[in-house]
């Protein structure tokens, strides 16, 4: 912090060893110095040093929408100096010290990594406390990242995810076919950078169009108020009515994102593959497969470990049904099959398409020519 030249404290500011680094984690040592320079004759009494750590939520609750906020606590550091000494200029033109701090990060599992939201943050913080006689005590602080490794190798995070969904369609309360989703990825921990493989069965027996989708989804859930954010998505084809689409090895790249954040007691960040159905004139159809975003990426088919096996089988009927897909057409059947008299048209709601009825033509009747039938004759007897 730097003072206006009344003042006789000119600098007063606190900083890292290492003011490149960019996070720190569990275990690790946070070293740095507090600057001190004076341009006149003052006297200081001790130097505080603190370093603190904590998760804060702040909403609004109950029937007057009163403000509440909630803290947890992960890190608590102090250390003091006694500073019974005169700084003076004397000859030279100002007068400057330093004093060196550091301290020990807790080991693994009692940090959680930082982050900052719309109604919360974790936040680590250094700061240091001049304590001068007969005046108020300056005070200055620096922030610092702390993230927590996350590696995607765990045997849990390796595990595949597969789910299915389907939904009836109804047109003025008359039924009109159903669609349902089949899905599969192979394991659901990935880093950043990294592509997800999606296997994907979409069934259309509604009258409609129907264009399947898939998104990368945050989660970000504050004790009592949450919110949905999409990150990064994908589309496929029209899916026509009575007709399948086929998803193999589909793929969404997961973006630059923080990692999940599942330790917090007061804050979630927690992410999910939704694949969904877009049905003009309905309500999607979703389905959602879990991810964990980690800081350790993917190590390669090896690192498998041999539960895989037996986590796969005990995938039930929805893996079951995946299994069987390699019989199907590797493309979606061509649209030049589809009669020449069938049209899309354009829907103003999110470019939804409907399908027109064809247009049957008749061919004429055969030609005929009217045949006098004789008259027939009657006699009385």
């Amino acid at each position: 912090m730097v003072l206006s030249a009344v003042h006789k404290l000119r600098v007063f500011q606190l900083g890292f060893s290492d003011p490149g680094r960019s996070f720190y984690s569990s275990g690790d040592k946070v070293s740095g110095s507090v600057q001190l320079e004076a341009a006149q004759p003052c006297r200081v009494t001790g130097l505080r040093i603190t370093a603190a750590g904590c998760a804060r939520v702040e909403y609004r609750g109950g029937k007057n929408h009163k403000s509440r906020s909630q803290e947890v606590e992960y890190l608590k550091y102090e250390e003091e100096l006694r500073l019974e000494e005169q700084l003076s200029r004397g000859t030279v033109q100002s007068c400057r010290a330093v004093w060196t701090f550091g301290f020990e990060l807790p080991a693994p599992g009692r940090l959680v990594s930082s982050y900052k939201g719309k109604f919360g943050y974790v936040r680590y913080y250094a700061r240091a406390v001049l304590d001068r006689p007969s005046q108020h005590a300056l005070q200055c602080e620096k922030e610092f990242e702390v993230e927590e490794p996350l590696d995607v190798n765990r045997p849990d995070l390796l595990a595949p995810a597969a789910a299915s969904i389907q939904k009836k369609v109804t047109c003025m309360f008359i039924p009109d076919g159903q669609v349902s989703i089949c899905a599969h990825i192979d394991r659901k921990g990935f880093c950043e950078g990294e592509d997800i493989n999606i296997n994907a069965k979409f069934e259309n027996t509604c009258s409609r169009i129907v264009v399947p989708k898939a998104a990368i989804i945050a989660k970000h859930s504050y004790l009592a108020h949450g919110h949905t954010k999409k990150l990064s998505a994908v589309r496929g084809n029209h899916i026509i009515s009575g007709m399948c689409d086929m998803w193999q090895g589909k793929t969404v790249r997961v973006p630059k994102l923080k990692p999940s954040l599942l330790d917090c007691d007061i804050i979630k960040v927690e992410y999910a593959l939704t694949i969904y159905l877009h049905i003009p004139g309905s309500e999607k159809l979703i389905l959602e497969l879990p991810l964990v975003i980690g800081t350790i990426p993917f190590g390669g088919v090896g690192s498998r470990t041999s539960s895989m096996s037996s986590q796969v089988g005990s995938m039930g009927s929805q893996a079951g049904s995946l299994s069987s897909w390699a019989s199907f057409p590797s493309s979606p059947p061509s649209y030049s099959n589809i009669h020449r008299d069938l049209r899309v048209d354009e829907d103003d709601d999110e470019g939804g398409l409907f399908m027109r009825a064809p247009e049957l033509y008749y061919p004429p009747p055969p030609a005929y020519s009217e045949v006098r039938q004789p008259t027939p004759r009657f006699s009385l007897v």
